[in-house]
């Protein structure tokens, strides 16, 4: 008799390359179909009344043929099954950006009347921003981590936290974070980290949220943002994205699975480099501090001794500008640009000083993005010894 071992999971490298595309071979194809549709004929209105009563009453996944591209799309379906998997949470809910999934979150518990959010400085800037401007109806409550539990409220919707933070790259105990919310879900932003790293549905977040433009595209040419979460409350978000539109268009959704199977290496080669590039820094009398995640990562942060804007300026390689996690290695001063709209009190009671500077590295040769480091540093240093006359 023939003998079947026991099947092992799948390794998450191999699920980033398979996930959302099992099918394919039996539909004849090798590359993923991307469907551009709007809308889908139908000749059975009856038909299509019932499942939108279902959609409406649920908001679970239309069974049978598409309906309308805010529906639904089988090409965003694929990468939503395929981020899921490697989150290890049932479902996924693209949208389109980080700031689109971040604000259907919120939306989603506050038409349950629980609008209070207790949130973990410092977030993204613009996550600070819209907790703190109240302009979906929020009221958010500032802890520190230690404080979560009294701070809880009996309309508190979320508890919001990311690790590492952007941009200081401060890393946060989300299994005891997560014991202090009790029942109240614990919404972890993951994008620095990305599945490769960590998964924070493991450690006891209910919600995972991505700014999917980051590391899961990978190449700094694609919007777009998902929620990993659990059946329920995935079905609340599709409706969310239904009424207010958010939707990821299809060619994001195609990039954005298409920049999952490079994930786990592109994370791992970069991460590598930060390291290096993290250590010299660390060593450079040129920088006053530097901050880099134990989990690891391709983000590291760096204050120095002299003007960050000068820095800036001196890059010839590296590319100067906002976002992260693209191939190229790109460096921003987070006070001026990411961080920006968060209030100069709340922003420096953050760790995010003045002189600090934002580097996300890419997939460059390390010496190479070191001399252009060391030149920038040699400029700024210099510029500053010229201002100051001596």
């Amino acid at each position: 008799m023939e003998q079947h071992s026991v099947k092992r999971p799948r390794s998450l490298a191999t699920e980033a390359v398979h996930a959302g595309r099992e099918d394919l071979a039996g539909l004849g194809v090798h590359a993923v179909p991307l469907d551009l549709s709007t809308t889908y004929p139908s000749y059975d209105s009856r038909g299509e009344a019932a499942r939108l009563d279902v959609f409406a009453a649920t908001g679970a996944r239309l069974e049978g043929p598409p309906v309308y591209g805010r529906l639904d799309n089988p090409t965003v379906s694929r990468f939503e099954t395929a981020l899921a998997r490697l989150e290890g949470t049932d479902d996924a809910v693209a949208f389109a950006s980080g700031m689109a999934a971040l604000s259907a979150c919120l939306l989603a518990r506050g038409s349950l009347g629980l609008r209070h959010v207790v949130a973990v400085r410092p977030l993204y800037g613009c996550s600070d921003h819209l907790l703190t401007g109240g302009l979906l109806g929020t009221e958010v409550t500032w802890v520190d981590p230690a404080g979560i539990a009294d701070a809880i409220r009996p309309d508190t919707g979320l508890v919001l936290v990311e690790t590492p933070a952007n941009p200081t790259l401060a890393e946060l105990d989300l299994r005891a974070i997560a014991h202090a919310c009790g029942t109240v879900p614990l919404l972890a932003d993951n994008t620095f980290a990305t599945p490769v790293l960590q998964r924070p549905a493991e450690l006891g977040a209910s919600i995972v949220l991505h700014s999917a433009t980051k590391y899961l595209g990978g190449h700094g040419d694609v919007l777009g943002g998902v929620v990993a979460c659990d059946e329920e409350f995935a079905r609340r978000l599709r409706q969310v994205r239904f009424a207010t539109g958010g939707v990821l268009h299809p060619l994001a959704g195609y990039l954005l699975l298409r920049g999952l199977s490079t994930l786990p290496v592109r994370m791992r080669a970069a991460s590598a480099s930060a390291e290096v590039l993290a250590g010299r820094l660390a060593a450079d009398p040129r920088v006053a501090a530097v901050h880099y995640p134990r989990i690891g990562g391709a983000m590291v942060a760096f204050e120095v001794h002299g003007d960050p804007h000068e820095v800036i300026a001196g890059v010839r390689l590296i590319t100067p500008a906002v976002s992260l996690g693209s191939v190229d290695t790109l460096i921003q001063h987070p006070a001026s640009i990411s961080h920006r709209v968060v209030d100069e009190r709340d922003r420096r009671a953050a760790g995010v000083s003045d002189r600090l500077l934002r580097m996300s590295v890419g997939l460059e040769d390390v010496e190479d993005l070191w001399d252009d480091l060391d030149g920038a540093l040699r400029a700024a240093a210099l510029a500053g010894a010229v201002s100051s006359g001596s």
